[in-house]
């Protein structure tokens, strides 16, 4: 059996290793905050869009598309994120992400010059989306993990709370922008990526430095081979779930719909079964060993479920029933919903680099814990609000509910990136990143359906009576009443007037006062509110039990974890690993182990941090203490070898392994 070497480079050095870290910062906040407001631009813009290019995304075999151009560039980034992370892993973050710049910037310029009209146009659309997802996937992968080489422990949390603020706020700004530039010209919406775009490439090129640690290692391609199947059979199962099929209102019972998600979860046991076989995984599933990882990825998760459909669930609250009884044309919806929702960024805004700066100094999970805590108790409060209810208070739980969420956000993205080995950050994030992003589409096909649910049983009956009353004949109201909820909802989500599509030609044969009526401000909202409110608290009730989930898988997170910078485990060995701390005391002084041989002791023989290596020969500890580093490793021996790093200096240390080991 051989002995264990652990390798201790010091990382202190004359030149600031940390050099041009708000460069960095700036550049990848640019690029998260470009790629989500083009997410959330498209998703308030797409009335417009689709009247560019001439097509009724309502009618019958259209929805496709609509569905598509909505969801396609989270499904592509989901399934490419992880490999993307992997590939910066071997060949360098920075240049995967430069090149995602570049990717996403072209395709934007191809989306601005769409010629085509029609179906055709609106396939040319959706294929440049799924483009700009491969091009998002590569920025999602890389920015978290070259945010982690560029800044000191003591400063990740604010760097990468900003990024993460940018990502979820850009979600909300767009909303606004699409809103004011779709009206004026749909390619407006595309054309303002391309700026910012072609700016961030050359930037990027020019000023970021790679800082990371490159893995050499053949690709795998068995594993993305595998994973890309399934999770793209489960997603797109998913995506056509949410669509009416037969005599349904939803596809779940669609056979299609069935075998695409029963078949996507074989392939992805598959995947996870080929991943324990393979030499260089790209999904590196001894992560999860480490606690502060796999915990902070179950939360992460599972707060995505909670919140990634809520956000549209509320649009349609907005755009269906509040703002029409307001004053608001249809028309007007989309824009306004966009402003009303502000609240939410602003809360994301102010909670998530603060909570980002706290977090370095207390660790992240009161932080992360407290504001799924917050969320579920926002979402809840949301539930107890009427359908028209007063914007003050819709406003400070929004307003809530942000702050909560921006709390949780930014602890917990920096938490996942300090217990990762400099080695893996790239893979590591791509995992975190098809989590949330799975878990948004996802969470839109389950919030959808609960809504759904909720209208399938109360507005057929309301409908058809309220039809009946305004000279509407029984049996187009009959057939009205029985046409899925889903056109009525996504109709409102795009900024139709929900009876206008119902009704159709049937408006030429009506008086024309029952028309101005049925297509009013009010005769829908009033009608839809009470079934849409039965859907909407169910939506809300697996909102909080999501939250409070992930509040108790954060708190199981542990203390304060970092990656001992630095630290390299060379030889084989068998059984338990050696244990490996590091104490804050003066250069050149080594302290004996404690008590019970497990860790550094100061003065008075107690063990101050601790922390264990991994199976991948990692490290990380609980806690550190100003003054020069020392690490102490302990094997069977009473009293470890320790040795004290001076500035530049490498040194092996041999660990004499015993029959007393810890």
């Amino acid at each position: 059996m051989a002995e264990p070497v652990t390798r201790v480079e010091s990382t202190r050095a004359a030149v600031d290793p940390y050099k041009g870290k708000w460069l960095t910062l700036s550049n990848t906040t640019l690029g998260m905050l470009m790629v989500v407001i083009n997410q959330s631009i498209v998703l308030i813009s797409l009335p417009d869009i689709f009247r560019g290019i001439h097509l009724n995304p309502l009618t019958p075999g259209n929805s496709s598309y609509f569905l598509w151009l909505l969801m396609g560039f989270s499904v592509v980034t989901s399934v490419l994120v992880v490999s993307f992370g992997r590939v910066g892993d071997m060949y360098g973050r920075v240049r995967m992400y430069n090149l995602g710049f570049a990717v996403f910037t072209l395709f934007s310029i191809l989306l601005v010059v769409t010629w085509m009209h029609g179906p055709s146009g609106a396939l040319w659309l959706i294929l440049m989306r799924l483009g700009q997802g491969v091009g998002g996937a590569m920025l999602f992968a890389n920015s978290s993990a070259i945010l982690t080489d560029a800044f000191p422990q003591d400063q990740r949390g604010l760097a990468l709370g900003v990024n993460q603020v940018a990502a979820i706020g850009g979600s909300f700004i767009g909303l606004v922008l699409g809103g004011v530039l779709g009206p004026v010209g749909w390619r407006y919406v595309f054309l303002v990526s391309v700026p910012f775009g072609v700016f961030g490439t050359v930037w990027a090129y020019f000023k970021l430095v790679e800082r990371g640690i490159r893995t050499p290692s053949k690709i795998d391609w068995w594993g993305n081979i595998t994973f890309a199947v399934g999770l793209i059979a489960v997603l797109v199962g998913i995506t056509y779930g949410i669509e009416p099929h037969g005599g349904h209102s939803m596809g779940w019972t669609n056979p299609s719909v069935i075998a695409a998600i029963a078949g996507g979860i074989v392939v992805l046991a598959i995947f996870a079964f080929v991943e324990t076989k393979v030499a260089n995984p790209m999904f590196r599933l001894p992560l999860f060993r480490i606690r502060a990882f796999a915990a902070g990825n179950i939360a992460s998760l599972l707060a995505a479920l909670g919140r990634g459909g809520i956000m549209f669930i509320l649009i349609i609250w907005l755009q269906g029933i509040w703002l029409p009884q307001h004053g608001y044309s249809f028309s007007d919806t989309p824009l306004w919903a966009g402003i009303f929702m502000l609240p939410l960024t602003g809360g994301f805004l102010i909670a998530g680099p603060l909570s980002g700066i706290l977090s370095d100094r207390y660790g992240a999970r009161p932080f992360a814990t407290g504001g799924m805590v917050a969320a579920a108790l926002s979402f809840g409060l949301l539930e107890l609000l009427p359908a028209n209810f007063s914007y003050v208070w819709f406003a400070l739980l929004l307003l809530l509910n942000g702050l909560a969420m921006g709390l949780f956000s930014s602890p917990n993205r920096a938490g996942i990136m300090n217990s990762l080995p400099p080695g893996q950050r790239g893979a590591g994030g791509g995992m975190t990143a098809t989590f949330q992003n799975s878990a948004q589409v996802l969470s839109i096909g389950i919030f959808f359906t609960l809504i759904i649910l909720g209208l399938s049983g109360g507005l057929p009956g309301s409908l058809y009576h309220g039809l009946l009353a305004h000279g509407v004949p029984a049996h187009a109201a009959a057939r009205i009443s029985h046409l899925p909820p889903t056109g009525a909802l996504f109709a409102a989500f795009l900024g139709y007037n929900p009876m206008g599509q119902l009704l159709g030609p049937l408006t030429g044969h009506l008086p024309h006062a029952q028309v101005v009526y049925l297509t009013g401000r009010s005769f829908f909202p009033s009608l839809v509110s009470p079934p849409f409110m039965t859907g909407l608290r169910e939506a809300f009730d697996f909102a909080v039990a999501a939250c409070v989930v992930a509040a108790i898988a954060s708190w199981l997170r542990g203390g304060k974890y970092h990656y001992v910078e630095g630290a390299e485990l060379i030889g084989e060995e068998t059984g338990p690993e050696p244990a490996m701390a590091v104490n804050g005391s003066p250069s050149g002084n080594g302290y004996p182990a404690g008590a019970n041989g497990t860790g550094p002791a100061d003065a008075s023989g107690q063990v101050v941090a601790q922390a264990v290596t991994g199976p991948d020969g990692t490290y990380r500890f609980d806690e550190l203490s100003d003054g020069d580093d020392t690490v102490v490793v302990s094997g069977c021996d009473p009293v470890a070898p320790s040795v004290a790093p001076a500035a530049g200096d490498d040194r092996d240390v041999d660990l004499p392994l015993g029959h007393d080991r810890q």
